[in-house]
């Protein structure tokens, strides 16, 4: 071995020694950053070209355990991109500090930890930097964006004393379960481990750092407020931003603004981007596209092709006040006024769809768009449909089927697991009763039952599919009782079915259908459904930024 060799080789040990990374030796290009920003309603960019050296990437409390269930879940999904954008950012030369709060024992003599510990006292040590930082004056005139007032779990409540049950039997505080950063996010040779804002503002200052970007969970409790948080790090004179796509919110949708948890976490971003710091996305530093968690399912599409109980009117309206200011994004598709077994644009909608909500009878679409409507059930997406949905595409016998058009006669037992044969005449109201042990299922929540009555006749669906989960019966005196709602498992595809006979205008007119309707939803799409909120919720928005009460 040359003396040159050896040379190098012992430069590249102390070098790890001392915390520093070889690959710093060699200047990285500087990071082209688009950061975004806003002003009331407007967002803008900033361009920025960051040095790799004089910049830190703080990673916030992605602990190995949470008390929320759905936090766990999604802090999981993250990790693989949390690792990428560390591993460029250490082959770029900037620091990386791992900050798992409460879990310094952990760590205790670790070269990371002594990294940060053994930074000298800064000069500018700002006096405040060691606390939690609840607001900044920017702040102090804002609305703040949602109510996390209830701790923000967003939990299914039978699978939260499940997993709280599981805690427990770890041996761990099912409230405060977190021991040390989730394993899975590498800590590498060279980086540094912090809780503190004290140890953190030293260290930074003697790298000469002055750039920072921010991620982990959650955005609007810790992110924002931890004293090496985006508000301390922004109030202080650090050029900081947040990687927006790599973190998350504690919201429940059940409260102001009544939001799906992703568009909660939506308006979180919005509140940092206007009265904090800008924000970036990972793809800026890894390429490919932002991160998308996969509950983050919004886009809807709704095929209305109904001569009977005026879904063309209900529907839009539904999507107008309920759905679309729950955060979803509903694409309507009307069968055609001059052909009504025509669906102009329903097989390019279907590309982009996250759920199919099916209100048609007995049309029989163009060969393409059924066979468009069959793909999207093939490829385990799901599926909600209202009352003649489940004879949508099916033709009576003896009915003659347009030429280059097409039928699915079997859409009922193939789709929704039911076996319609036709419905009672024109009679009383249908009275409704959850099924016994499906009060607690997630369709049913927030729906009083006793305060629903099915307007229209009542369908003959009876006996259902072996595999669909009935969840509520409706009944009309001296009829025996029917199915009326249940989920199922489409046959081709395996995905998510919804099915209720409501449907009727009248249903549309009561507040615990169009809850249970949006409940379905959210079901199909695998997150916690939001309240439908009344008139008087308003009164619940949070006035300004959160106070101490909200710390976790």
């Amino acid at each position: 071995m040359s003396s040159l060799v050896r040379c190098g080789r012992l430069l590249v040990l102390a070098m790890l020694v001392l915390g520093l990374r070889p690959e710093s030796l060699i200047a990285a290009e500087p990071w082209t950053l688009h950061m975004l920003r806003r002003s009331g309603a407007e967002a803008f960019e900033l361009g920025a070209r960051w040095q790799p050296d004089q910049t830190a990437i703080i990673v916030c409390d992605v602990w190995d355990a949470h008390h929320c269930l759905n936090a766990v879940r999604r802090e999981v999904e993250m990790i693989p991109r949390m690792n990428a954008v560390l591993d460029h950012a250490r082959n770029s030369g900037a620091l990386v500090i791992h900050a798992p709060s409460g879990c310094m024992p952990a760590y205790e003599g670790h070269p990371g930890r002594k990294l940060a510990q053994d930074a000298p006292t800064a000069a500018n040590l700002p006096a405040e930097i060691g606390s939690w930082c609840y607001r900044i004056p920017s702040e102090e005139e804002a609305v703040y964006p949602l109510d996390q007032s209830d701790g923000g779990e967003d939990d299914d409540p039978v699978e939260h004393v499940a997993w709280h049950q599981r805690l427990a039997g770890m041996g761990r505080v099912p409230k405060t379960p977190w021991l040390r950063q989730i394993e899975t996010l590498r800590i590498a040779p060279g980086d540094a481990i912090s809780d503190s804002g004290v140890e953190i503002w030293n260290l930074m200052e003697s790298r000469g750092i002055k750039n920072v970007i921010v991620f982990g969970v959650h955005t609007n409790m810790c992110v924002l407020g931890r004293p090496f948080g985006l508000r301390q790090l922004a109030q202080n004179g650090k050029d900081v931003v947040l990687m927006r796509d790599l973190t998350d919110t504690m919201y429940n949708p059940k409260r102001w603004p009544y939001v799906t948890h992703c568009v909660g976490t939506d308006r979180i971003l919005e509140h940092i981007e206007r009265f904090v710091c800008p924000t970036i996305s990972s793809d800026q530093l890894v390429g490919g596209e932002p991160f998308r968690f996969q509950e983050d399912r919004r886009r809807i599409v709704m095929v209305i092709g109904d001569d009977e109980y005026k879904t063309e009117v209900t529907l839009p309206e539904y999507a107008r006040t309920v759905l679309e200011p729950a955060g979803f994004e509903v694409t309507l598709i009307h069968a055609s006024a001059e052909n009504k077994h025509d669906f102009p644009g329903l097989a390019e909608a279907l590309d982009h769809a996250d759920l199919l909500l099916l209100s048609a009878r007995r049309r029989f679409p163009k060969e393409e768009q059924l066979a468009a409507v069959k793909a999207f059930v093939a490829s385990g997406r799901p599926v909600v449909g209202i009352r003649t949905a489940n004879h949508a595409f099916a033709a009576r016998p003896g009915t003659e089927i347009p030429k280059g058009h097409a039928v699915w006669n079997e859409i009922d037992r193939e789709l929704f697991g039911g076996h319609y044969t036709n419905h009672h005449g024109p009679g009383p109201n249908v009275i409704l009763a959850a099924v016994s042990g499906m009060e607690q299922h997630p369709i049913l929540g927030q729906v009083d039952l006793t305060k629903l009555t099915g307007r229209g006749t009542l369908y003959q669906t009876a006996p259902l599919n072996a595999g669909t989960t009935p969840l509520v019966s409706g009944s009309i005196p001296e009829k025996p009782a029917q199915p009326l709602a249940w989920t199922n498992r489409s046959q081709s595809g395996g995905g998510r079915v919804f099915y209720t006979s409501l449907g009727h205008l009248d249903d549309f007119a009561q507040p615990e259908f169009r809850q249970l309707l949006l409940n379905a939803i959210c079901w199909g799409v695998e997150t916690a459904a939001p309240k439908v909120p009344a008139a008087t919720d308003v009164a619940e928005r949070p006035k300004g930024p959160p106070g101490p009460r909200t710390k976790p």
